[in-house]
């Protein structure tokens, strides 16, 4: 089984307003309401592969029952910590990002989700998508490998800096930086596919099996387990949002591998996925998907 952790979800809310007034009364002329978190997105795509998976995580209040609701209905497997607060409602308004922090967690809930983490059996994957939010341990991420190393479970992480690095030590079978956040752990600027490989293998050196790094329009590099490089170009197409895009191609790249396919072609599902989802108002469908492969 696939289990996807979502931290801190969201039910985001889309409105656009013209001629913002500030002090007054304004009129939406759009608005859209998508229910989300990283690794919600990596199971609502897997879903399109025809995988199932379990959605772990915090959710709470009206928000969090209307975000299991949704998932529900779109046959996806729920296992959440049910927390006293609300879960965060974000609103995109315009240009503008207003994003909430998310209902207090607490020691109790905490453990409550380590009790569900452990349930999780040799040769399971557990992906672990996103930042933590400030209500929770920033090492919470370490903890829960911690806890779970030695049972044979494969990890899947897709985390920026140091939640990343450590992580690192526990050997996860994918990791899946982009290349600004490669870049920023090592200092430097990448923008081609060379030095994308090259701080690739660094951090294969630090313990990841295999190392997925994606430079947005031009494509995506892979380095995987076996010692061997893979590039692949992205398509062409109009980018409508990049919001879950990273979070498809790591659920198609799961898929394939799941299925049996070699690295190469993990690699180009996987940026045909990321694709679809950007240049589409929405995730991925299997139909896109399948269009630009």
């Amino acid at each position: 089984m696939i289990y996807t952790l979502t931290l801190n979800p969201a039910v985001d809310y889309y409105i656009t307003v013209e001629n913002l007034k500030s002090g007054t009364v304004n009129r939406t002329k759009t608005e859209k309401i998508r229910f989300g978190g990283k690794g919600i997105n990596v199971s609502l795509v897997l879903k399109e592969f025809g995988f199932e998976s379990v959605c772990l995580g915090f959710v709470g209040g009206f928000t969090g029952d209307a975000l299991e609701n949704h998932l529900l209905q779109n046959g996806i497997n729920c296992d959440f910590v049910k927390v006293s607060g609300n879960t965060r409602i974000n609103v995109k308004l315009n240009d503008t990002d207003i994003n909430a922090t998310g209902p207090d967690i607490s020691q109790e809930e905490i453990h409550e989700l380590y009790k569900k983490l452990n349930s999780i059996k040799s040769g399971d994957f557990l992906i672990l998508s996103g930042s933590v939010p400030k209500n929770l341990p920033q090492d919470i991420y370490q903890s829960i490998l911690e806890l779970l190393v030695d049972k044979g479970i494969n990890f899947v992480v897709d985390a920026e800096g140091d939640l990343l690095l450590d992580t690192l030590g526990y050997n996860p079978f994918l990791i899946k930086p982009n290349h600004h956040e490669l870049g920023k752990i090592f200092g430097v600027e990448i923008s081609d596919f060379a030095t994308a490989i090259t701080y690739a293998k660094q951090l294969q050196n630090k313990g990841a099996q295999n190392v997925m790094v994606s430079l947005g329009e031009q494509g995506a590099v892979l380095v995987d387990q076996n010692g061997n490089t893979h590039t692949q170009a992205a398509p062409k197409g109009e980018v409508i949002s990049a919001v879950g895009s990273g979070d498809s191609a790591v659920a198609a790249f799961m898929a394939e591998y799941l299925r049996g396919k070699d690295y190469a072609d993990c690699l180009k599902t996987a940026i045909a996925a990321g694709s679809a989802t950007a240049f589409s108002d929405g995730l991925a469908t299997k139909e896109e998907i399948k269009k630009l492969i």
